[in-house]
Parts: structure tokens; C-alpha cells; sequence
């Protein structure tokens, strides 16, 4: 371990910009950008399924709040977003006495929660329309075996749903993988918080910046990659037979 840290700072003996204490930077970047994502994906996925549902909904009541919820969200820009739950925290009367205040004052979490809102926005409508393109054989199979209706979601339309609009949701995840570069704006030491600092010490735009784009190069073909491998497994049944 000493010789591969012996190496690697000889390695970068004679380089003024790239040095351990600036890839710690890039590091650290790496890691919360990569935690922002995650959690925010996670999170806007559990939030987005029953939220599909609702919004798949007949009932005029249960459809149109979710409507307006994701027509609001896709409308506006992130950036604006992420400006008013960050900023606008401050000002909800009595909010720095509770017991949220030690949380909501750290720029990660008002981030998170508008990266959140914002991609189960999208993922709302994905799987909406994922669920309204299940095949009516599908449905009447079902209801010719007695299933109800909850049960029928549950085995039959949400996983076949799923799979539909898995190429659209890999998309998605890529999006915020990109949209993530903006919570530098709250003063996150992401990936782009990264390169500014290295830019404003260095004044070295080009290196700063070319070496975070090659990182988010190489997140996105690993993103790519993983989405075809779960395309491939689950839609297998489509592709035509050799012969």
C-alpha cells in the first residue's frame, strides 16, 4: 500500500494543478454527488409509483392534484426550484425551533429534497404512460382469473409497466446525474464545486473543468451500461428469434 502511495505521488510530483490535496476535492465531490443522486433517485421512485396510479386514476380528484403537482415541477426550471426550497426554508415561521432546523440548514438535505420532488415528477409521468400502454389482453387475462383490482396492479401492470418504461427511466436517471451539477449553486462541494474551486485557485479553467466532464463521461457510460444489462434481462422476451 506504501509503494502504490509512493507511486502515486511521485506521479504527480511535477504537476502543479492535479495534486492529492485537488483529487481529495474531486473525491469528496465525487462521493456527495453520487450520494445527491442516489437518494434523490430512490427516493423520487417510491414517490412516483403510487403517484402514477393516482394519476392514472379515472377519478377526477385523484388525478388532477397529481397532475398539477408534475405539471408545476416539469415546468419550471431545477435551478429555480432548488432556489426557493433552499432560500425559502428560512422564512416558514418557527422553523428554526424545531427539531428540522438542524437538518434543513445544511445545504444537502434543501437539495436533495428538491431533486427529489423534482425527478418523481418525471418519473410520474413515465410510468403513467407506461401503465396506460398495458396491453387490454393483459387486463382481461387477469380478470378472467378473478384477480381485483389492487392485485392485478400489484402482478400484472406495474411489472409489465415497469419494463416499458425502464429505456424512458434510464434517461431520466442520466438527466439527473447532469441536473446535479447545479447544487454547487447552494454551496455543495459536488463535482462542479470541485472544478470551481480548483479554477479560482489555479485559474486553469480548462483543466478544472475538461478533468470533471470526463468524470461525469464515465458515470453516464456506467449508467448506460447497467440500463441495456437490465433492458437486455427483462426485456428478453421481445427480441426476435435467430432462425
Amino acid at each position: 500500500m506504501l509503494d502504490i502511495s509512493a507511486w502515486f505521488n511521485d506521479l504527480l510530483a511535477d504537476n502543479l494543478i492535479f495534486t492529492p490535496t485537488t483529487l481529495g476535492y474531486y473525491w469528496e465531490g465525487l462521493v456527495t454527488t453520487t450520494q445527491l443522486v442516489f437518494l434523490s433517485l430512490v427516493a423520487g421512485l417510491i414517490l412516483a409509483v403510487p403517484l402514477a396510479i393516482m394519476r392514472s386514476s379515472k377519478r377526477k380528484w385523484i388525478s388532477l392534484p397529481v397532475y398539477l403537482y408534475t405539471y408545476v415541477f416539469r415546468g419550471t426550471p431545477l435551478l429555480i426550484q432548488l432556489y426557493i426550497i433552499y432560500y425559502g426554508v428560512v422564512f416558514i415561521d418557527g422553523i428554526q425551533e424545531t427539531f428540522l432546523w438542524p437538518v434543513l440548514k445544511e445545504a444537502f438535505y434543501p437539495a436533495l429534497i428538491a431533486f427529489t420532488l423534482n425527478t418523481a415528477a418525471y418519473t410520474t409521468e413515465i410510468f403513467r404512460g407506461a401503465i396506460k400502454a398495458t396491453s387490454q389482453g393483459e387486463i382481461e387475462a387477469a380478470r378472467a382469473y378473478g384477480m381485483s383490482q389492487r392485485l392485478m396492479m400489484r402482478r400484472i401492470i406495474l411489472p409489465s409497466a415497469f419494463r416499458r418504461a425502464l429505456p424512458a427511466y434510464g434517461n431520466e436517471v442520466i438527466f439527473m446525474l447532469h441536473a446535479s451539477a447545479i447544487a454547487s449553486v447552494v454551496t455543495l462541494m459536488d463535482l462542479t464545486g470541485a472544478a470551481r474551486f480548483v479554477y479560482a485557485r489555479f485559474y486553469a479553467p480548462f483543466d478544472a473543468f475538461l478533468f470533471v466532464a470526463a468524470i461525469y463521461l464515465c458515470l453516464t457510460f456506467a449508467i448506460l451500461y447497467f440500463f441495456r444489462f437490465l433492458e437486455k434481462r427483462l426485456l428478453a422476451h421481445l427480441r426476435p428469434l435467430n432462425g
